[in-house]
């Protein structure tokens, strides 16, 4: 299935199969109790989603939005976990798979723990880089949702996005 920008793959608390993300890039966003949107994670090609789910199933814990084109496949759930049960040697590909995962989110702390703003913007830029080519990342997402990444307020992302521009580095 193709998806374009800002097409819902799937929705916080709906229950349904699993997705090989074959191209593109997705946001998980969740709502947090006052009804605000809450960017907590970037889903990239290769991945297998939502990973809570890749070893028994569970409700979506947050509702996946195209950021770019993209192309994911559907799996459905009782094909997955029948292949688990009968095949016990897939559950080191899930293994592999939550260690990616497990890796990227350590980047994503690095850039965290970076202490300037400055630095946590530019390594989030570097980072998308590697995914979206040649797309600015304000293209992408909105200052409100690098801050979320970052943690950083939306004002400080614009500021720094600012000198950046001035400074001919954007």
């Amino acid at each position: 299935m193709i998806l374009h920008k800002g097409e819902i793959l799937f929705r916080q608390g709906e229950e349904g199969p699993l997705y090989f993300i074959k191209s593109g890039l997705l946001k998980v966003v969740r709502l947090q109790e006052d009804g605000t949107p809450f960017l907590f994670n970037i889903i990239v090609p290769g991945e297998t989603i939502p990973h809570h789910s890749l070893i028994s199933p569970k409700e979506y814990h947050g509702t996946a939005i195209a950021l770019i084109k993209t192309e994911a496949e559907t799996i459905p759930s009782s094909v997955w976990y029948e292949r688990l049960r009968v095949n016990p040697e897939a559950y080191a590909e899930v293994a592999l798979q939550l260690q990616t995962k497990l890796r990227m989110m350590q980047q994503r702390i690095d850039q965290l723990t970076a202490v300037s703003p400055k630095e946590r913007v530019e390594r989030l830029q570097q980072w998308f880089t590697a995914y979206a080519g040649d797309m600015p990342i304000y293209d992408i997402l909105t200052q409100t949702e690098i801050a979320q990444l970052i943690g950083l307020r939306r004002e400080t992302v614009n500021r720094i996005l600012r000198e950046q521009k001035k400074a001919g580095k954007i």
